[in-house]
């Protein structure tokens, strides 16, 4: 009977062991790949290459009812001010020592980003790669324990846009790369969420407005 016994413990102990490990599984999953399919988070991005053997991979993504071309100078003009933020709570970037205002209209003066530009005051995000109304690629210099690319790309689909994001880093060792992930784990997704959702809404307002703009001269025509 004890025998018995002990053995439904084990088999009862190892079934919630696997439910555990799946849950997290799960749970990394989504989180790491919030809203981003199969074929998005498989596609190689512009500078990919430059994170060989990457330690953190995040790939999320946000479908936009607009063109590429109303997308792209929100894109354009992130960074610190005087440029146009970048769309997320800006409690917790100010508590960063960041100084940031996010941006409710196109700054005209912003939106060419050139690859080396600095986008904010410790020159920590600069420009890597620019294709203008497809991909933004930032990060900071590469150091020997650090490597990051932080790309941003806009693939039009029917009338809509997806704007993909996508982080690729190689953390320092020991306790610093443990840091950095405890960090990064859950706050990162909660803010590059709300910077997505944020660009969408400024998107699609100024595709609604321009398209209202144009209207007049084809009723005209």
């Amino acid at each position: 009977m004890k025998i018995r016994t002990h053995s439904r413990l084990k088999a009862t102990i190892a079934a919630a062991g696997a439910a555990a490990a799946a849950s997290v599984y799960l749970l990394r999953k989504w989180r790491d790949g919030w809203n981003a399919t199969a074929e998005e988070t498989a596609c190689r991005m512009p500078l990919d290459e430059e994170v060989e053997d990457p330690t953190y991979v995040t790939n999320r993504a946000i479908t936009i009812r607009a063109l590429p071309e109303h997308i792209w100078p929100w894109l354009a003009q992130m960074g610190e001010s005087p440029r146009g933020g970048f769309y997320s709570y800006l409690p917790v970037e100010r508590l960063l020592g960041m100084k940031v205002e996010n941006a409710e209209e196109v700054l005209s003066e912003f939106q060419n980003p050139e690859v080396g530009e600095p986008l904010d005051r410790a020159g920590t995000m600069r420009v890597k790669a620019v294709v203008r109304n497809h991909v933004l690629v930032l990060g900071p210099p590469p150091t020997p324990d650090l490597s990051v690319t932080w790309a941003l790309a806009l693939y039009p689909i029917d009338g809509t846009t997806r704007l993909v994001s996508r982080c690729r880093a190689r953390l320092p060792r020991g306790w610093r790369g443990m840091a950095a992930r405890v960090v990064l784990d859950p706050g990162q997704l909660v803010m590059e969420r709300k910077m997505l959702i944020e660009i969408k809404k400024r998107a699609e307002k100024l595709a609604a407005r321009s398209h209202f703009e144009i209207l007049p001269e084809r009723q005209a025509g």
